[in-house]
């Protein structure tokens, strides 16, 4: 059957209308202001820094957080080395923003931050400089079956350029789990876990060897990439905006590399002032864990736990 003109007039009307969900170094969008709404939508009071109810609120008192896993999560680190739960980032989204209100997560990686934003009602904006971590974000958020007057973006560039798409105090929440120095980028040795040889020995699973990826890098040059980044974000996150990033510390050479005292003195200098540091108990998602150091050498194992610190712009 021959397609009427009204037919195609309608295909074309819902092509023009469907939401743009991913931004390439090819779109014509790229690098350029994006009109995005980052303005509250509920009714809450003024002075409320969220939406929760007083029972909610208490429940994130707690300075030890657990999570599990869901359906929707990504487990395979096929798909990408280094992920972390929904249920994580909709405690942290929940907790720092109001519905409506603008997320920018500049390192997304597979676009957690941006199924959590949707599902909780909050607009977001997510950065990779890799175009098949782009192309995952905008597959996830597709398949969201919640529905959201929200909008969600993936944008293929280095978050070194954010500031050429958001205007000035337009973000109420950074929220992040960046590229931890050169912590992926070895040879993995599974020394910690009771199944060494898991599909992961041997591997190396760093995001890639681009020189502009943080991963690559060693923890000063990390440390100080960091600050730049986050400095050129502080004119973009809102008065009393919070900051919050995800880090673990790492061993390299026997020696314990403190990723999260680096950051935080770093992010102290460029202008944020650190609230909290709460710790991710990981302790139910790590599985067949060995008898690491025993018995001549003690050290914790890192991929038990992980550090959330929380930052805020200070008030003017």
């Amino acid at each position: 059957m021959p397609i009427t003109h009204k037919a195609k007039r309608s295909k074309e009307v819902k092509k023009k209308d469907a939401p743009l969900l991913a931004i390439h170094e090819n779109s014509p969008e790229y690098r350029t202001k994006l009109h995005i709404e980052h303005d509250r939508t509920c009714d809450c009071g003024q002075t409320n820094i969220n939406c929760l109810s007083a029972k909610e609120w208490l429940k994130s008192q707690i300075g030890v957080w657990r999570f599990g896993y869901e359906g929707r999560d990504i487990r395979d680190k096929e798909i990408h080395p280094a992920t972390f739960p929904i249920s994580l980032s909709k405690k942290v989204i929940e907790l720092f923003s109001h519905q409506g209100e603008l997320v920018l997560d500049p390192f997304v990686g597979s676009g957690t931050t941006l199924v959590a934003a949707h599902d909780t009602n909050r607009n977001a904006i997510g950065f990779d400089l890799q175009e098949k971590y782009i192309k995952l974000c905008a597959n996830r958020i597709k398949q969201s079956e919640l529905f959201s007057s929200s909008r969600q973006v993936a944008i293929q560039d280095d978050a070194r350029n954010i500031a050429q798409y958001l205007p000035e105090e337009s973000t109420k929440l950074i929220w992040t789990s960046p590229p931890y120095a050169n912590l992926l980028n070895r040879k993995r040795k599974n020394k910690s876990r009771r199944d060494r040889d898991n599909g992961q020995l041997d591997k190396v699973e760093q995001y890639s060897q681009d020189s502009r990826d943080l991963g690559t890098m060693s923890i000063d040059d990390y440390t100080v990439a960091m600050g730049d980044i986050f400095e050129s974000l502080l004119p973009m996150l809102k008065p009393k905006g919070h900051c919050v990033i995800n880090v673990p510390d790492m061993w390299w050479e026997n020696q314990r590399i403190t990723i999260h005292v680096s950051l935080i003195q770093e992010l102290r200098k460029r202008g944020y002032e650190l609230r909290n540091i709460i710790i991710w108990d990981r302790t139910n998602l790590v599985n067949q864990i060995g008898i690491f150091g025993w018995p001549s050498n003690y050290i914790t194992m890192g991929v038990t736990f992980e550090y959330l610190l929380d930052f805020w712009k200070p008030p003017k």
